[in-house]
C-alpha cells in the first residue's frame, strides 16, 4: 500500500476529511533513529498527524511543526511537515522499554505522558509563525490533536492515528484520519460520524485488513456521499544539506567558532532528523572563520 494523502468532502458540504497511509515513512523513521516499538508507535503517530496538518496548509513552501512534551519517558516527540505532507521527525529517547496497556497493545499515552503540552507551529511565510498550544489530554496524540482543534481553532474534529508494529519490530501498517465539521452541521451529522468512528475502530487494524486511505474515509463516512478531492504521495523527507549546516556554523559567531576550533580542532555535526553526519576539518573551520 502506497504512502499517500487523501482529501475528501461530503456532498452536503458539512464535513471535510483527510486520511494518510504511511507504513513506509514510519518504517524509514524507525530505521534512521533505531527506534524500539514504543518510540516507533509514538513518533509514527506524530509524523502521521503532522503530515495531515501540513497538507492542510494553503501556503506553498509553508511548514508545520508538531511538538509534544508530555513528561513521559520518551521525552520530546517532534514532527515537521512541509505543505505537501512530507514529514521528518525525532523522539528524544528512542530506546524506551516496552509499555503495554494489555497484551499486544502499546501504552503510547503512558510513554508520551499527559502532564505537558502539545504545540503546533505554522510557518506560512509571515513575519512571525502562528503558535498554538494546549495542555495534553491523554498523551495518545490523536485525542490531543482533536482537542487542539476544538480548543485552539474551535473546529469540532475526530482524529484517529495508528501504528502497528510486528514481532520483528518493523512497521506492518500505519495511518490515520482527521474529520472536521464545517459551519451549519447538525447533530444528526455528528451522530453519523461518531457511529462511523466506532464502527471502523482501530485504524492500524483496518489498514492491516486491506483498507487504504480512500477506503478508510469511505468506511468511516459510509452514511454520507463522499467526494474525493485529491490524492498524492507522501514520504519521510529531510531537507538537510551541507550548505544549511555551514550556515548554522557561521551563525554561531566568530567567538564561538574560534572556541570550537581551539577546543576540538574539527566538528562532526549530526542532523537530528536523518542522522547524517557532516564533517568539518580544522582547515575547513578556519576557512569559514576567515570568510566571516
Amino acid at each position: 500500500m502506497a504512502d499517500e494523502i487523501v482529501r475528501a468532502m461530503t456532498a452536503d458540504g458539512y464535513v471535510k476529511a483527510v486520511a494518510v497511509t504511511g507504513r513506509d515513512l514510519v518504517e524509514r523513521a524507525r530505521n534512521i533513529h533505531t527506534l524500539l516499538p514504543m518510540a516507533t508507535a509514538a513518533l509514527g503517530r506524530a509524523l502521521l498527524g503532522a503530515s495531515m496538518l501540513g497538507d492542510m496548509l494553503k501556503e506553498q513552501k509553508g511548514s508545520l511543526t508538531l511538538q509534544i512534551k508530555g513528561g513521559g519517558p520518551l521525552g520530546t516527540v517532534l514532527a515537521v511537515s512541509d505543505y505537501e505532507g512530507n514529514v521528518r521527525g525525532y523522539v528524544q529517547n528512542p530506546h524506551v522499554e516496552l509499555m503495554e496497556k494489555h497484551q499486544g497493545k502499546l501504552d503510547v499515552g503512558a510513554a508520551v505522558g499527559s502532564t505537558g503540552t502539545l504545540t503546533v507551529i505554522k510557518d506560512i511565510g509571515l513575519k512571525e509563525p502562528y503558535v498554538g498550544s494546549i495542555g495534553l489530554f491523554s498523551g495518545e496524540i490523536a485525542d490531543d490533536l482533536a482537542m487542539y482543534f476544538v480548543e485552539s481553532e474551535q473546529i469540532p474534529t475526530a482524529c484517529a492515528l495508528g501504528v502497528l508494529v510486528g514481532t520483528d519490530q518493523s512497521v506492518t501498517s500505519a495511518g490515520g484520519y482527521l474529520i472536521q465539521l464545517l459551519p451549519g452541521a447538525s447533530d444528526d451529522i455528528i451522530d453519523k460520524i461518531e457511529a462511523g468512528v466506532h464502527r471502523v475502530g482501530s485504524v492500524s487494524h483496518a489498514l492491516e485488513g486491506g483498507l487504504d486511505g480512500d477506503g478508510l474515509l469511505r468506511a468511516v463516512l459510509s452514511d454520507f456521499q463522499l467526494e474525493i478531492l485529491e490524492k498524492h504521495p507522501v514520504e519521510y523527507r529531510c531537507y538537510c544539506s551541507r550548505d544549511r549546516v555551514t550556515r548554522a556554523l557561521i551563525s554561531m559567531g566568530r567567538e564561538e567558532l574560534s572556541s570550537l576550533i581551539r577546543d576540538q580542532g574539527q566538528a562532526d555535526l549530526t542532523c537530528q532528523f536523518c542522522d547524517k553526519v557532516y564533517h568539518y576539518s580544522q582547515e575547513q573551520l578556519e576557512q569559514l572563520l576567515a570568510e566571516m
